[in-house]
């Protein structure tokens, strides 16, 4: 398969989802497009050892991680740390005016298409 079908090839893309349905379609779909799925985790802690356990290219959060809090503490390690996030998420707590709200954006539902090409797009170089 070429390139162009798997732009995500040689990428290792963190998912954080506590939905497990959704989290199972956004780990088929990555690698469907060549990435490696670290995760997917539905938790904070979770999440936060396997950034410190290796490489992570990218990462896709959702935000409202239920009664395990928000995903906003992984998305302060990854800045820290220069890592591309996006939020993929139907949670209206990121608003243009918040820390966050400059962060990259999927709204739930949304279909393969969009999220590999804004994954893509994460980790394009510049």
């Amino acid at each position: 398969m070429s390139n162009a079908a798997r732009p995500l090839s040689h990428r290792r893309i963190l998912v954080v989802e506590d939905e497990y349905l959704i989290a199972m379609d956004v780990k088929r779909w990555l690698m469907a497009a060549g990435a490696t799925v670290v995760g997917p985790v539905p938790s904070v802690e979770r999440a936060l050892g396997l950034i410190e356990e290796g490489y992570i290219d990218a990462a896709v959060l959702d935000i409202n991680l239920g009664e395990r809090g928000t995903s906003f503490p992984i998305a302060d390690r990854l800045s820290a740390l220069g890592v591309p996030y996006l939020f993929a998420t139907g949670d209206v707590q990121v608003s243009l005016g918040s820390l966050y709200g400059g962060q990259p954006r999927l709204e739930k539902p949304f279909v393969e298409a969009e999220l590999v090409q804004a994954v893509a797009k994460l980790t394009s170089v510049p």
